[in-house]
């Protein structure tokens, strides 16, 4: 399997990197800078021929495109993506919400830009190497927080709103990708104890890469375009 993990330098993605790699898998982990990643890096002594470290900064389209390059240089295909990369912006010195009164222009477009966007480039990038792999999957993790239905706060407003961009992004990209032998699927990871769900989150990062990587295994083509959390079940849109 040769797997491509945006955001892999911490949280889900570090813990992605480390159970593909476990498992015996290729890796091609993309961070905006790996060289200062310290678990990446031991990984990387580990796993020295299987896992390939990128920088990556995903709202910035010359990074997407030299990643693509330097990926296309060492495979001819890729068999998953898993677009991670996310940021939660703090609205206020110690406060972790995006509140009323509190919101900003700059916050708003960079949360689109890395949560939305970046990962539909990220994978329009990839096509070519996806569409040569066995049976190219896109899991683009998204969160709860992205279901209109579910939505019943103000904050977080910016995540909230990248993220149910993301779900439309990517159920677009499926209509597209289907009828290329392909599957994209968005994923509900759970609230998980990392630097950005905090603390007091109900799950570790290795459970929910566990369900995402069994996840990944088992998709078919029926599912393709679903809303999923980690285990498998449907989420509303």
């Amino acid at each position: 399997m040769r797997v491509f993990i945006t955001g892999a330098n911490r949280g889900l993605g570090l813990e992605l990197t480390r159970q593909y790699l476990e498992r015996g898998d290729q890796v091609f982990a993309a961070s905006r800078q790996p060289t200062q990643a310290a678990e990446l890096q031991q990984l990387r002594q580990q796993y020295a021929d299987r896992l390939v470290l990128l920088p990556l900064d995903v709202a910035k389209a010359d990074s997407i495109a030299a990643a693509a390059q330097a990926v296309q240089s060492q495979t001819d295909a890729l068999d998953v993506l898993i677009n991670n990369a996310g940021v939660y912006p703090h609205a206020g010195s110690g406060d972790a919400h995006q509140r009323l009164g509190q919101l900003t222009h700059d916050d708003a477009i960079e949360t689109m830009q890395v949560n939305a966007i970046g990962p539909l480039l990220v994978a329009q990038a990839l096509l070519p190497l996806l569409r040569a792999g066995q049976r190219g999957r896109i899991l683009s993790i998204s969160s709860g927080q992205g279901s209109l239905t579910w939505k019943a706060t103000g904050d977080p407003y910016h995540y909230s709103a990248s993220k149910a961009a993301l779900n439309m992004y990517m159920r677009s990209l499926a209509a597209e990708v289907g009828h290329m032998g392909l599957l994209s699927v968005l994923v509900d990871p759970g609230w998980m104890r990392t630097e950005m769900g905090g603390d007091h989150a109900t799950q570790e990062p290795a459970d929910s890469a566990r369900g995402i990587i069994r996840l990944a295994e088992q998709l078919h083509a029926d599912e393709n375009g679903s809303f999923l959390t980690w285990q498998g079940q449907h989420v509303p849109w």
